[in-house]
């Protein structure tokens, strides 16, 4: 099953209309956005095994495939 997310970078990583530098924008945006679910979901109750995981994943393929750096992670970060 596709996700919005997923669906939304694919859309992202497909739109010739945006510069490579505003596609990474946008990704690192939804990149934010799934980290503080993963986040969120460490911190309580909520179902482990809930696919954070994956879409952390597809949206980080999409930042390396545009050679974004990756950002340094702290003990805060996930």
């Amino acid at each position: 099953m596709v996700t919005f997310r997923e669906m939304k970078v694919q859309e992202i990583v497909e739109d010739s209309h945006l510069s490579t530098e505003r596609k990474i924008e946008k990704l690192r945006e939804i990149e934010t956005e799934v980290r503080g679910l993963q986040r969120a979901a460490s911190e309580s109750p909520m179902n482990p095994n809930d696919g954070w995981d994956d879409e952390l994943s597809t949206v980080r393929k999409a930042l390396d495939a545009f050679g974004a750096k990756r950002e340094a992670k702290g003990a805060a970060t996930l």
